[in-house]
């Protein structure tokens, strides 16, 4: 079966490095020219980064085993829904700064590479935490059960960037310019340097993304502990999020129950991390693997069939009113 713990060598970090660097290297190219992301190219993309976040977790398994894969493949699916939660507060971020379509990618690109340097930090130092201190484990547990209840009680999330202490802080100390100048993040006026709305929107973005990685980051340390583990699912998940967005930035609506799904997966991860520290031990890897399967899969049915209902009721209030008005 292999051992999830495998001590990775330096050559799998350089490999993988330098995967994700041509990947990113070839997006970047495709969008040189700022052009709007249509559904189709969204697809194209989103079907490219997950096979290639599909086919890491068959290299895994051959080259470790199948534990292994089980805990990449877990901890990737989690983070793949996860990153739903971002598409959503991306979408109301964009909105409140109007940004234009076509800028749109590049600001993403940014915020996602920002983002894979803040969870690898946050990777390294919860590992080392979890290895070191006992009480880490339920500290991150706790934290993560309060997220989730407060992830399925919450309403709409305020990301209001004027209440946002980074965003504040950044505008008080950056010369800025309350307008867009093509896809540039600073302009020069009047001889002094200047950040434009973009930068600012994609400073609101990374402040975002903190907070998010935060609660992902525990909740895969609550699957593995191995770095190496944790960063890929990390990085493929993530790297993913641009495509995700123009993909279901219009469709989130119809994604209604998904959060309940994913307050629930934070409390069992949270659950699973406290669980450890006693004599119940750490859950078996399948199990975590299943918990995260049929929970996505209940919860976006559960969107599915809700929006069904909501279509039909729709039809039959329609249905009656032409009929209450004599229309044939």
């Amino acid at each position: 079966m292999g051992d999830a713990t495998f001590p990775a060598p330096p050559w799998a970090w350089a490999a993988v490095s330098v995967v994700i660097a041509v990947m990113l290297a070839v997006d970047v190219l495709s969008h040189r020219d700022n052009h709007v992301i249509e559904l189709r190219e969204a697809l194209i993309w989103s079907a490219v980064w997950i096979g290639a976040g599909l086919l890491f977790g068959l290299v895994i398994w051959f080259w470790r085993g199948g534990e292994p894969a089980v805990a990449y493949y877990s901890g990737y699916l989690l983070e793949k829904a996860l990153s739903v939660d971002n598409v959503f507060v991306f979408a109301l971020l964009f909105g409140y700064f109007r940004v234009p379509a076509g800028y749109q990618h590049k600001v993403l690109f940014w915020g996602v590479l920002g983002a894979l340097v803040f969870r690898l930090a946050f990777i390294l130092a919860g590992a080392e935490l979890l290895r070191r201190l006992a009480w880490a484990g339920v500290v991150l547990g706790a934290f993560l059960i309060w997220t989730g209840w407060r992830l399925a009680v919450r309403g709409e999330p305020d990301v209001n960037p004027e209440r946002n202490r980074v965003v504040r802080l950044f505008r008080r100390l950056v010369p800025t310019d309350p307008g867009y100048h093509g896809d540039r993040f600073t302009v020069r006026i009047d001889g002094r340097r200047r950040a434009t709305l973009l930068l600012v929107a994609l400073v609101a973005i990374e402040a975002t993304d903190v907070v998010f990685a935060i609660d992902s980051v525990a909740a895969i340390l609550s699957i593995t502990t191995n770095t190496f583990l944790v960063w890929t699912a990390n990085a493929f998940a993530v790297l993913g999020l641009r495509s995700l967005y123009f993909c279901l930035a219009g469709l989130l609506r119809h994604f209604g129950y998904l959060r309940y799904g994913l307050a629930v997966l934070l409390a069992f991860a949270g659950l699973k991390l406290i669980l450890a520290e006693t004599p119940v031990g750490k859950l078996p890897l399948w199990l975590t693997f299943a918990v995260v399967v049929v929970t996505l899969s209940v919860s976006i049915g559960w969107s599915a069939v809700s929006v069904r209902r909501g279509r039909s009721r729709a039809r039959s209030r329609s249905t009656g009113r032409r009929a209450e008005g004599g229309e044939p």
